[in-house]
């Protein structure tokens, strides 16, 4: 005898089938592949609202339940996305099943079905002859469905062949819980208890098309089965204390709540580790292993040995290399960026991985996160030590170099008026000297002092041509071409490089500049490559006549503006110097 209380329960079951199938259409609709998957879970949740309505509104329901041809169809579709179909043959195969699906529909609109009553539901769908065609059809197309799948199945590999097999058992759960519809129509006397479980039926085949591409549902899943667990073992407990009558007195009531309470508190890690081997077999995460993660990020004191350090650590997790890189490249990989709230760590590709595999990195890759920004704010204190000491440096070298030009002036000064009463071959000579020696001591004061940068817009090529080495110096500079920078600098840096330049050029000098770059070439011998990574350096290299401070000058000048200088050898001259500027 059916009691009223099972219909209550039915219905709550198709209502919840068609929430949560429009909801999941919704959601799988955003990808493209997806959206026959979306058309036939909500295709599930409009039948099952059919058979909702059956007492309510029978002309509003039986074509609800009549267009079931449409699900597997839908199915159909999706599970040829699997299969390496040529487009023209798939659109014709979709055309003629659609097409066949609509005409079957429309003619079992036509007597195929009414809703009568069959106790305890005061109504509920029988089929006529026409509409034992259209079950055969949805019959033929599920079939044929499943046939794809196997096909697919046996072409496919790795983690889409699992998905397919997950689909296909999914897929015979679902026709085993949709059948028992048909006990009206076969005068079968018995209650449609399978059809109670339809809203797993949707939440299954997600879960099995989806396990490999998102996390996320393997979350979601673990957290289901884990409450699902713990309302199972509330129950059994209840069942149990009511059974025993213990719920015949308030202090019991509150006495069996607790122990329901405590046992589920004890109870809660251990089912917790079962639903995690359950939905992500082979994961292994445990404080011994984190923390070696940790200590081996950390270890790491500048970006390669980190990038190294954490490729390592995944060749030895995964079983085989997975790059980790900066920047975003071909194949998988691990991206760490920089994002506004710090670093992240994202697997990009990687679709083969198993979801065990996959919620491992998910946890390195918070780690690596974690660790880049440890990295980051270390490598910056370090940089601000360095500058605070460089800054130190230079103003002990300034106050240095300001005493000794003060104490080498006084001396010159009385060797330059003595001079004036020699013949005029040596004081021609002395003077020379002591021009070089104040030069020294200008180069010495500039790279010693503190700079200041104040930029405004400069015309190029006037100032070039305001220089006395410009009658030497072949220009190539655009006439508009303004650089946003401090003139004065600008002349110290230009009359240091052309200088320089001439000193060692065989016959040409040309100077060249577009955009926010200048270009020095001169066609003197080539810079040995054991000195072209020191040149900017003090004393390192020295043209005839000049202080060796030259190009460390430029390099602080360019520097205290926010550009850069550098030597090339690999734009058709032996010897190139080139000023980027900041733009």
């Amino acid at each position: 005898m059916f009691t009223p209380w099972l219909v209550v329960i039915f219905e709550t079951a198709m209502l919840v089938t068609l929430l949560s199938g429009l909801a999941t259409a919704a959601w799988l609709w955003r990808q493209r592949d997806l959206r026959p998957l979306a058309g036939f879970v909500a295709g599930m949740g409009l039948w099952c609202l059919g058979h909702f309505l059956g007492p309510l509104a029978p002309a509003l329901a039986l074509p609800l339940l009549l267009a079931n041809p449409f699900m597997p169809n839908a199915f159909l579709h999706f599970a040829l996305g699997y299969l390496r179909v040529p487009p023209g043959q798939k659109r014709r195969l979709l055309w003629a099943s659609y097409g066949t699906s609509v005409l079957v529909f429309a003619i079992s609109l036509i007597g195929g079905a009414s809703i009568q009553p069959w106790p305890p539901f005061e109504g509920f769908i029988r089929l006529a002859p026409l509409g034992w065609l259209n079950l055969g059809w949805t019959v033929a197309l599920g079939v044929s469905a499943h046939l794809v799948l196997l096909r697919a199945y046996l072409k496919q590999q790795g983690n889409v062949r699992r998905s397919i097999l997950a689909i296909f058992l999914v897929g015979g759960w679902g026709l085993l819980l949709a059948s028992s519809f048909v006990f009206p129509s076969l005068g079968i006397p018995y209650f449609p208890y399978s059809m109670l479980a339809l809203p797993s039926y949707v939440l299954l085949l997600v879960f099995a098309v989806l396990r490999y591409r998102m996390l996320e549902v393997n979350l979601w899943a673990s957290r289901i089965l884990l409450w699902l667990a713990l309302a199972l073992v509330a129950g059994a407990l209840s069942a149990l204390a009511a059974g025993l009558g213990f719920a015949r007195s308030g202090w019991a009531l509150w006495g069996y709540s607790l122990l329901i309470l405590a046992a589920s508190a004890l109870l809660y890690p251990l089912l917790n580790a079962w639903v995690r081997r359950l939905v992500y077999p082979g994961a292994k995460l445990d404080e011994t292993l984190l923390s070696h993660w940790r200590s081996s990020l950390r270890d790491a004191h500048d970006w390669p040995a980190l990038l190294a350090n954490a490729e390592c650590l995944l060749q030895t997790l995964l079983g085989r290399p997975l790059p980790v890189t900066l920047e975003p490249a071909r194949g998988p990989h691990l991206l760490c960026r920089r994002q506004q709230d710090g670093w992240q760590a994202e697997l990009k590709g990687g679709e083969e991985l198993l979801p065990g595999q996959r919620l491992q990195l998910e946890v390195f890759a918070s780690l690596l996160g974690s660790a880049c920004d440890n990295l980051e704010r270390t490598l910056a204190l370090a940089a601000e030590e360095r500058k605070r000491l460089d800054q130190q440096h230079l103003v002990e070298l300034g106050a240095l170099s300001a005493a000794m030009a003060h104490e080498l002036r006084n001396p010159l000064n009385i060797i330059a008026m003595a001079a004036v009463r020699t013949e005029e071959r040596s004081r021609h000579h002395i003077q020379e000297q002591l021009k070089r020696a104040d030069r020294l001591i200008q180069d010495l004061l500039t790279y010693g002092s503190p700079l200041e940068v104040r930029s405004q817009p400069v015309a190029l090529l006037p100032l070039l041509q305001s220089l006395p080495q410009a009658a030497q110096v072949e220009l190539a500079v655009p006439p508009e071409l303004v650089l946003e920078t401090d003139p004065h600098r600008l002349t110290q840096l230009l009359v240091n490089l052309l200088d320089n330049a001439l000193a060692f050029a065989a016959t040409k000098v040309r100077l060249e500049a577009e955009g926010n770059l200048i270009r020095v070439h001169n066609d003197g011998p080539p810079i040995p490559s054991e000195l072209a990574g020191k040149l900017f350096r003090p004393f390192v290299s020295k043209r005839p006549g000049g202080s060796g401070l030259g190009l460390a000058i430029v390099r602080r000048i360019m520097a205290a503006q926010g550009g850069s200088v550098r030597h090339r050898a690999d734009l058709g001259w032996p010897v190139t110097f080139e000023l980027e500027f900041p733009l």
